[in-house]
């Protein structure tokens, strides 16, 4: 079965994803995308005092890209825009208990729209 192959994590993030959904009033958004296999994802950050008070996203891929999503979310909230700045992949990865091979590219997308979003909030601001 499909499930056998992802951590309990995976499966728990992918079926009840935290922080999923647009923010229209959000201060920054950034993007990332996997043209090879069509994975597609946005995150949005609302910061007070250079601090990620509130972070949402929308993602259109398969159960680790939805999963990853979810778990960026959750290692960013609450941190500074350096603090942030700082995840990885790998972070993302170690998080969710690992990942099959194959779908350890979904990783990057949360590392990649997480720093696109943050380099744009300072983009505004500085």
């Amino acid at each position: 079965m499909w499930c056998e192959t992802f951590s309990d994590t995976v499966i728990e993030h992918f079926m009840a994803p935290r922080n999923a959904g647009s923010m229209p009033d959000a201060d920054a958004e950034g993007n990332s995308g996997d043209p090879d296999c069509g994975d597609s994802l946005t995150i949005y950050l609302k910061v007070k005092d250079h601090v990620i008070e509130d972070i949402r996203f929308m993602v259109f891929g398969c159960v680790a890209a939805v999963a990853t999503s979810s778990m960026t979310t959750e290692l960013a909230k609450g941190k500074t825009l350096d603090e942030a700045l700082k995840l990885t992949d790998q972070d993302i990865v170690e998080a969710l208990g690992g990942l099959p091979e194959n779908k350890l590219h979904c990783s990057v997308l949360g590392e990649s729209a997480l720093k696109d979003a943050i380099q744009n909030y300072l983009a505004k601001t500085e």
